[in-house]
């Protein structure tokens, strides 16, 4: 497989389809030996007639049955899922210790008091006697069983979360069968929260009579109160976000009377398909904003809880919102995104204002944690995963090969048609506020941006319910049968490539030319939801009646189609080409022509009213089933997969890829979110950096690994100077103060003198550009031009190296102050 992982795994089976010269392949199913990420074997194929070219491999879940051992024999002699591999041993520790927790139990009708040391020897003791039944041994952990010992009576919210979400899980595997089981325990635990708290006053953790009792025996009364006046931000506010938020109200962050704050920030407004796992909201909620809505439901669960819910997206233009003063005030931010670009945004910021970031995300079964502290750990942009590959735009316009082309082909085509056209025409009426002005300049010469297709547009504009229905007919006509009829004729089946295979063969598939018959329902459905999205974006009212088949019928029965003639246009098949931008194509002569006499016929037949110069956009909304918004999408991809001969999806896989769903279930959520509040805790209490966990999880298999956040690096500039991706070196200058006082202050408060200084893509100082010197002398003022409200500049400096003919040496940003107290200037 070309630069592509199959996936696969030793002993899957697969079922092949469309190989071309091996054909005894073709619905067969084959047990695979991989040999590589990108090859694998499936037994002799010498029998089989030669390979022509193309196929495809389908995955075949055949069931797999699972044994196991009686409760009575696994206390005993227990089978473990292994969390984390820097501990190996302690999942039977805990195994042993939990059962020694039963027997004390049992004996004491209790369980051991918070504190009480002799409680705490007395389940030593009774662990130390387990341990010695068992065939397998393992050193009891005496630090893990006091801990135990202490706590058992209390309750740590995030971790019951974390193992709930796991626990929830396996409940849904055996109600349905899908997915691995887990064999046959497991266990996660919190020593690196609770451990370092053991040296503590046994009156830390001793109840207080409120609600936070159960807590308070787990993490002590001084770790509570640091919670309590806890100010976090977080961004973000869906599925993750509304269980970070129960896992505050139950920990007490951010409480009013403790001066502390949780301020959360989501623009998005509750739709139903978010109703299965974001669990603060109610299908009352729905089109509601999700921020405030959350944060009222989470003050429902603690009342003393203080959340500020703004409605503002997190990025460069809302930095007068979210400036340095803001995070300024915060203790630490919590990521709840569904997007890499938006992470890199705010990890940027936490890193610039030294702020720890505590962020998670999930697809489907599989979640992740990651940790990052300030000056210990790497930031979320020191790492960078594979960007998402894009379909070539000449597979999605013309060689569509699998489903997902021809549904992101009809989410396309209802962008461009029912989003992007009717605003480009607002835009352009906004700007040119009638039709004979733009007729006159025209004539004149003058070339307006975007007029032949707002004018091509207006001219076509239908005005009643049947110009729609006949619109969506002439639509059917141009995607299903000419486009494909054109593709024919400019690749006929026999068409060869320069080295003699055949143009038509996999993954191109050739397309089959479809005749409109009205009795087929996807036929009829297509173009009736295609004319409801013009009369939408036209304004054209229509009724139930006009749906009707009946009522189509008799309009459809009255529309002429044009004859079809090829044309000799360029078919682009180059899989690296862009798709151009239609507005900066150039126009001919003939075409302006046609334009200009195209808007006359309008104005003469006084179509150029105010009001037809105004179209109404639709905003793609996949979750109203009433809108057609789905239904276009759902006939149209499923009309072009039969076109190519491609295996059609359903209304609900169509939905999760037009609408870019990503597959999130609460049992996922639950667990990563549980795992990010555990770390809170040790970021609250300043713990070391063996304490930190980032984690990833799939649920389905089962498996979960804990592991160490990447120790943050120290370069070495020279002479013993070292900084890491945290360090900001900082110069307080004045209103006369110049690049060479700069250098100089540098040097003297450093230890090192910088050879280049930039801002952003200007280049401030580079010793051999010509007429630089001269800038030495110049203010910083006038060098960079700050606005009124700018406090400070970033700079990228280097450093000579220390032998000639080496690079320059980076260095860390120096932020540069424009007045000697850091206000604004």
């Amino acid at each position: 497989m070309d630069d592509q992982p199959h996936g696969l795994q030793t002993g899957q089976s697969v079922v092949f389809r469309e190989v071309h010269g091996m054909e005894e392949l073709n619905g067969t199913v084959r047990q695979v030996s991989v040999l590589s990420s990108q090859s694998f074997a499936i037994g002799d194929t010498t029998q089989l007639q030669p390979h022509a070219h193309g196929g495809f491999f389908v995955l075949v879940k055949t069931p797999k049955t699972y044994r196991f051992e009686t409760i009575e024999r696994q206390l005993c002699d227990p089978q473990f899922l292994t969390p984390d591999f820097s501990k190996p041993e302690a999942p039977l520790q805990i195994h042993v210790a939990m059962i020694a927790l039963d027997t004390f139990q049992e004996q004491h009708g209790r369980l051991p008091n918070i504190g009480c040391l002799q409680d705490a020897e007395v389940l030593l003791k009774l662990t130390e006697e387990v341990n010695a039944s068992f065939k397998n041994k393992a050193p009891v952990n005496a630090e893990l069983v006091r801990c135990l010992s202490r706590t058992a009576m209390g309750t740590l919210p995030p971790l019951a979360a974390a193992v709930g979400g796991l626990a929830s899980q396996e409940a849904l595997k055996a109600i349905t069968g899908k997915f691995s089981p887990l064999q046959q325990w497991f266990y996660l635990d919190a020593i690196e929260v609770v451990g370092p708290l053991q040296s503590l006053s046994s009156s830390e953790f001793f109840p207080r009579g409120d609600r936070y009792d159960g807590l308070r025996a787990c993490i002590g009364d001084s770790m509570c109160l640091e919670l309590h006046k806890l100010r976090v931000f977080m961004v973000g506010c869906g599925a993750i976000g509304c269980e970070m938020l129960k896992n505050f109200a139950l920990l007490g962050v951010g409480l009013s009377q403790s001066s502390g704050e949780v301020c959360v920030t989501d623009p998005d407004l509750i739709e139903k398909s978010n109703l299965n796992r974001q669990f603060l909201f109610r299908p009352h909620h729905i089109q509601k904003p999700k921020s405030s809505t959350a944060a009222e439901a989470t003050c429902d669960i603690n009342p003393d809880l203080h959340v500020d819910a703004h409605l503002n997206k997190v990025c460069p233009a809302t930095e007068n919102i979210y400036s340095d003063s803001f995070y300024s005030q915060l203790n630490l931010v919590v990521t709840a995104l569904d997007n890499v670009e938006a992470r890199r945004y705010v990890d940027s910021r936490c890193v610039s204002n030294g702020k720890p970031l505590l962020d998670s995300g999930t697809m489907g079964t599989k979640g992740h944690t990651e940790i990052i502290v300030p000056n210990l750990t790497e930031s979320y942009n020191s790492h960078r995963d594979p960007p998402e590959e894009e379909i070539p735009f000449c597979t999605l316009k013309s060689f569509p090969s699998v489903i997902e082309h021809t549904i992101q082909w009809a989410r396309d085509k209802f962008e461009n048609a029912f989003v992007h056209k009717p605003s480009m025409f607002n835009l352009f009426w906004q700007t040119h506020f009638s039709a004979e002005v733009v007729l006159q300049r025209m004539q004149a010469g003058d070339s307006l941006e975007g007029s032949f297709q707002v004018i091509k547009l207006l001219s076509r504009r239908p005005n009643k319910w049947e110009q729609c229905i006949a619109a969506a007919r002439l639509k059917f006509e141009k995607y299903f049968k000419r486009k494909a009829l054109q593709l024919l004729y400019s690749f006929p089946l026999d068409t060869r490539l320069k080295d003699g295979s055949l143009f038509w063969q996999s993954p191109k598939r050739p397309p089959t030319p479809i005749d409109f018959d009205l009795k087929e329902s996807l036929h009829f459905a297509f173009i009736v939801s295609t004319a409801r999205l013009f009369a939408g974006i036209n304004n054209i009212p229509y009724s139930e009646k006009d749906l009707s088949i009946e009522a189509v019928t008799r309009i459809l029965s009255e529309i002429k189609i044009p004859e079809y003639r090829p044309s000799e246009k360029y078919v682009e098949t180059d899989e690296s080409a862009r798709k151009p931008e239609q507005m900066k194509m150039p126009q001919s002569s003939e075409e302006e022509r046609e334009a200009i006499t195209q808007l006359q016929q309008v104005i003469a037949a006084v179509s150029a009213t105010p009001e037809r110069l105004q179209m109404s956009p639709l905003q793609f909304e996949k979750d109203d089933d009433s809108n057609g918004h789905m239904d276009f999408v759902t006939s149209a991809s499923a009309l072009r997969a039969r076109m190519y001969s491609i295996e059609p999806a359903d209304r609900l896989k169509a939905k999760r890829i037009a609408g870019k769903i990503i597959p999130a279930i609460a049992t996922s959520t639950a667990a990563v979110a549980g795992l990010v509040a555990l770390e809170l805790i040790k970021v609250v209490g300043g713990y070391a950096f063996e304490s930190f966990k980032n984690c990833f999880f799939n649920l389905a298999i089962p498996v979960m690994v804990l592991t160490e956040p990447a120790q943050v690096k120290r370069t070495l500039i020279r002479d013993n100077i070292y900084f890491s991706i945290w360090d900001c070196w900082t110069i307080f200058g004045h209103e006369d103060f110049t690049l060479s006082d700069l250098i100089n202050a540098v040097r003297e408060k450093y230890g090192i003198e910088p050879t280049m200084v930039v801002h952003g893509v200007k280049m401030l100082y580079v010793p051999v550009m010509p007429g630089h010197s001269k800038r030495l002398k110049l203010t910083m003022q006038k060098l960079i031009k700050p606005s009124v409200d700018r406090r400070y500049v970033d700079l990228t400096v280097s450093f000579a190296p220390e032998a000639d003919g080496d690079e320059d040496l980076p260095g860390p940003p120096v932020r540069y102050y424009f007045t000697c107290d850091g206000e604004k200037p």
